[in-house]
């Protein structure tokens, strides 16, 4: 648990560093504009690299095939509950639950 001690402190330091945020006057108040740096090598032109096979020695069953597929052979229908019946469900869970037995009032 945190002592009054210990929370004047925590206060103290963030309203001395929020201060000395604001005084700092030994930096220059210009603007300064934003310099990108220049990568030359990345925009010449080179060889291309050589070709890397990704998955390793095909021991991983990676297969693919070209063409279409219409949406209705890959998507799956799904069973939406409606949220009526849902609320009903919740409902009725509510219901049932079990309650406190203390009921404590000040």
């Amino acid at each position: 648990m945190i002592t009054m001690k210990a929370s004047l402190f925590v206060l103290f330091f963030l309203c001395a560093s929020a201060a000395f945020g604001q005084s700092v006057s030994f930096l220059n108040a210009e603007p300064q504009p934003l310099a990108f740096p220049s990568h030359p090598q990345h925009a010449s032109r080179q060889p291309m690299g050589l070709e890397q096979n990704l998955l390793g020695d095909g021991a991983y069953g990676y297969t693919y095939a070209r063409g279409e597929r219409p949406l209705w052979d890959v998507v799956s229908e799904s069973n939406a509950v409606p949220l009526g019946d849902v609320a009903r469900v919740f409902k009725k869970e509510h219901a049932t639950a079990k309650k406190a037995d203390i009921v404590w009032t000040n």
